[in-house]
């Protein structure tokens, strides 16, 4: 971003057009980044709830007073069992330093329980570390000269806007595009073809394709033998997939699945931009390991156009120094348990049994809105409004989670303070300077965890590590030059323009791999909730619902600027016109969705965008910004995927009325 700011205050926020994946272009919700930090609703002072627990009634306190007894009340849950202290973070900000660098010193030092942070794309990284050796791709900016893009489980245009320019530079020059997800996106209106295939059968399509890749032998059989283990396997697991089989499943034409098949099978170079919403099944992690195989099939890899990306985090690996940062060793022999994200609805409302450790008596939430985004968000507000939980909150603004606090701390925001950044959708590691000084009282996360730790009498002289310290030792230097990456802003990683062009793999032996131990060959692997796997609950709730974010927010954030609630309007559910015509729904009905976990009313909207059988639930809206104080993660559950322990936000059985 490239911030103007006049007499103290952000005037203009853009694109930075020197930064060659930005170009200039900023998507629509970070482009109002200013309104969001100059917010009349900011916290700007640190808040002490002076109401009843949930009731979001706080007085303002000073940062002595609200430290002193954050601390002395830690402190007294640490003595007693520091594993019942649990942190809980994720994307709020991406930065190493406000993310996890001086936070997780200081939850290490305490000996606080660990988190398992799975919420969004555990399923998929640990299904390319087990194919590819680490979560890498090819570079984005080469899908300007691929010839095919499968655009996978993406709304590039709404999540993904600087792909999708490379995409359509494609486009211009021939290349076809094709988009397949469950619902038809902005995207999908964009591209040649659209595969609205059933939610979690993403791995039955990609063994469709197999298969006909097979038969038809549009097969690179020197790059299987020389790169690949374990073809074999896989090969006769394909061959029990024929298009009508994968149609069945996938509820698509089985000519479609062919077409497609011959188009990944002749053309060249060909690319796959995957993306986590397919992922968020039951079988989620089979399927990427699934689908990251097929440019292993064609050769697809020896062209720099050709491969695939989901995420090219894994190419930062070595250049992080993730120790210095966390600083692990605070731990000191210590291994204090691991709570998933994912079941913090279930885990806060655990009492202490020997398989789980105390009971959950402390949290600290920063960059993260768990009551609106995690699963079974019902649960989650079971479990905050417990009177014997304390529970701290860093926040820019009092979101549903914030309203539970007992304590909120206001944080700065990327305008206000330094950090460093990594990518996962290029390669260019890069600094972000603050423009302005902090608003009212706000600080840092890494200067607020500094603070608690003086207090609880942490002593050791990391704890003192200023931001402009920790900023230098975030990147190893034979990787990142931290004088270039402060003079231009950015720094592009050393990598080979098409790295798994000669295999070399990040795998042991360099292969990628198929039959992996405790994982075996991959297969399709139902939903938990279908009509094939539970045919008794779809008798009850005969529809599936996918819960994609809305264009103009990013999962909860945004979701409070007046700007971009006014562009998206109102939570809504879009069915399509056979499924509204079946249960006596007009567009704009007041309607009731409901299964089992509870019950979510919004307005419907019938449209084409959703497919026969599906409806989709737009997100992440703050629950007290819907109808009712709840959204629509009343109605998912918290049941994880096959592989990475993650959400299966997407595997989830409904049915609608009118009210």
């Amino acid at each position: 971003m490239q911030v103007t700011v006049q007499a103290g205050r952000v005037v203009r926020i853009a694109g930075d057009a020197a930064h060659p994946p930005t170009d200039g272009a900023l998507c629509t919700k970070v482009s109002r980044y200013a309104e969001r930090s100059y917010h009349a609703e900011r916290v700007l002072h640190p808040l002490k709830r002076c109401g009843p627990k949930g009731a979001g009634r706080f007085e303002r306190v000073g940062w002595d007073e609200a430290l002193e007894d954050i601390a002395t009340r830690l402190k007294a849950v640490a003595a007693r069992d520091a594993q019942a202290v649990l942190p809980y973070s994720y994307a709020g900000t991406m930065g190493m330093l406000q993310g996890e660098s001086m936070a997780a010193r200081f939850f290490h030092k305490l000996g606080a329980s660990r988190l398992d942070r799975t919420i969004c794309s555990m399923a998929g990284t640990e299904a390319l570390i087990a194919t590819y050796g680490g979560k890498v791709g090819m570079l984005v900016e080469h899908f300007a000269e691929s010839r095919l893009i499968l655009i996978w489980g993406s709304n590039s245009i709404a999540s993904n806007l600087h792909f999708w320019r490379l995409a359509q530079q494609a486009k211009r020059d021939g290349a076809k595009l094709v988009c397949i997800d469950p619902r038809r996106t902005e995207t999908a209106d964009k591209c040649h073809e659209h595969l609205a295939l059933l939610p979690g059968t993403d791995g039955a399509l990609a063994l469709g394709l197999m298969h006909e890749l097979v038969v038809n032998d549009w097969l690179d059989h020197d790059y299987l033998q020389r790169h690949v283990d374990g073809w074999p396997a896989l090969r006769d697991r394909a061959l029990q997939w024929p298009p009508e089989r994968a149609a069945e499943v996938c509820g698509l034409d089985a000519e479609a699945i062919r077409q497609l098949a011959r188009d990944y099978g002749s053309i060249r170079p060909a690319a796959i931009r995957l993306n986590y919403g397919m992922q968020r099944v039951h079988g989620g992690g089979s399927a990427v390991r699934l689908i990251a195989l097929l440019p292993c099939l064609v050769g697809a890899w020896r062209h720099r156009a050709g491969g695939l990306l989901l995420s090219g985090s894994g190419w930062f690996g070595p250049a992080r120094d993730d120790f210095a940062m966390q600083r692990p060793d605070l731990l000191g022999g210590r291994r204090p348990r691991l709570i998933n994200m994912s079941t913090i609805g279930d885990d806060l409302n655990r009492e202490a049994a020997p398989d789980f450790g105390p009971k959950i008596e402390a949290l600290v939430v920063y960059n993260s809105n768990p009551l609106a985004v995690a699963p079974q968000s019902r649960r989650v507000a079971q479990g905050l409004v417990r009177e014997d939980l304390f529970t701290v909150v860093l926040e820019h603004f009092l979101t549903d989670t914030a309203d539970m606090a007992d304590y909120v701390l206001p944080a700065t925001t990327q305008l206000e303070h330094l950090d460093v950044h990594t990518s996962y959708g290029h390669t260019y590691a890069m600094i972000n300077e603050p423009a302005i000084a902090p608003l009212g009282e706000a600080k840092p996360n890494t200067q607020i965890f500094r603070e608690l730790a003086q207090r609880l009498g942490f002593t050791d002289p990391c704890f003192t590590d200023s931001d402009e310290t920790l900023a230098r030792a975030a990147f190893k230097p034979e990787w990142v030059d931290f004088e270039q990456l402060r003079r231009v802003g950015w720094v592009k990683l050393n990598l080979p323009e098409a790295p798994f062009a000669e295999g070399r793999f990040l795998t042991p032996n360099g292969r990628a791999q198929i039959d992996v131990p405790g994982l075996g060959v991959p297969d399709h692997v139902p939903n938990y909730e279908s009509r094939q796997s539970s045919p008794d609950l779809a008798q009850r709730y005969p529809l599936a619902m996918i819960s994609p974010p809305a264009r103009n927010f990013l999962n909860s954030s945004f979701v409070n600027l007046k700007s971009l609630r006014d562009i998206e309007g109102e939570p809504l559910l879009e069915m399509h016109p056979d499924d509204a015509a079946a249960r006596g729904i007009a567009s704009g009905s007041l309607v009731r969705i409901f299964n089992d976990r509870g019950s979510y009313r919004c307005n419907c909207r019938v449209s084409e965008r959703a497919r026969p059988g599906v409806v989709n639930g737009m997100g992440i809206w703050w629950r007290k910004l819907g109808r009712d104080g709840s959204n629509v993660n009343e109605l998912t559950h918290q049941r994880l995927t096959d592989i990475g322990r993650a959400p299966s936000f997407y595997d989830c059985l409904v049915e609608v009325e009118t009210e």
